[in-house]
């Protein structure tokens, strides 16, 4: 029974985070939600920039600490192992979906591409990154990131398989292309709202702190095989063609 429930806690955890992208995807990309980055709570200006600004840092927070293996370690202790991944996922789900519940619009235009081609070509660039995302996702496996194969697992009385380095297809070129996605999704919009640029700025911001934390966690997990990847492969742009 204590397997079944850990297993339909994992499921739970992975629907939250299924229903918060998926209307993250929606959300800054302005299309098929109630509201939007542009549209929703209206407020001042500087209040609303004050509240966007705590919301984001609360989810970087979040994610960041959780990430850790400090932190992993000490939790573990709390928590079944199992487990682990799945509460890391419910808690940036949770993280997320408050953002996109008290998220403060500033609509005023830092740009507006009137023409109809560029912009629907702009806001395709916009719908890639998200795919590109997505993707990425799944090239590493999607099911292990978002904690599904360590409560199928549990359930199934199988030990987790250890981790191994790869680097299929984006990974070849850049070493972190779901960041890479994220930033075009972000950046890629015909509308560039204040809001959606300080979104855009501070979440981008993050990315590379994250990045930095990531990239320590993998040298130490990885050791010398992580070094020589790093030394060969763009960070998330790709700029030079693989090895």
């Amino acid at each position: 029974m204590g397997r079944i429930l850990v297993f339909m806690y994992g499921v739970a955890a992975y629907l939250a985070f299924a229903a918060s992208f998926l209307y993250a995807i929606g959300f800054v990309s302005k299309v098929a939600v109630p509201t939007t980055i542009d549209t929703g709570i209206a407020s001042p200006p500087a209040a609303a920039a004050i509240i966007d600004l705590g919301l984001m840092a609360l989810f970087a927070i979040q994610h960041s600490v959780m990430a850790r293996q400090g932190f992993k370690q000490w939790w573990t202790k709390l928590v079944p192992p199992p487990m682990e991944r799945s509460t890391f996922v419910l808690a940036s789900s949770a993280a997320l979906a408050l953002l996109l519940w008290q998220w403060r619009p500033i609509p005023a235009a830092v740009w507006s591409v009137r023409d109809p081609g560029a912009a629907m070509l702009i806001f395709s660039l916009g719908m890639a990154g998200w795919l590109i995302v997505a993707l990425s996702t799944f090239l590493i496996n999607h099911f292990e990131l978002f904690g599904l194969t360590q409560v199928t697992r549990n359930l199934m009385r199988r030990p987790l398989e250890p981790g191994k380095f790869h680097t299929p297809l984006f990974y070849r070129f850049v070493r972190h292309p779901l960041y890479l996605g994220f930033v075009i999704a972000f950046w890629a919009t015909p509308v560039m709202s204040v809001g959606h640029l300080l979104f855009a700025v501070v979440t981008t911001a993050y990315i590379f702190v994250g990045i930095a934390l990531e990239e320590r966690d993998l040298t130490a997990l990885f050791g010398d095989e992580y070094r020589r990847y790093r030394a060969r492969v763009p960070m998330i742009f790709p700029w030079k063609r693989p090895l």
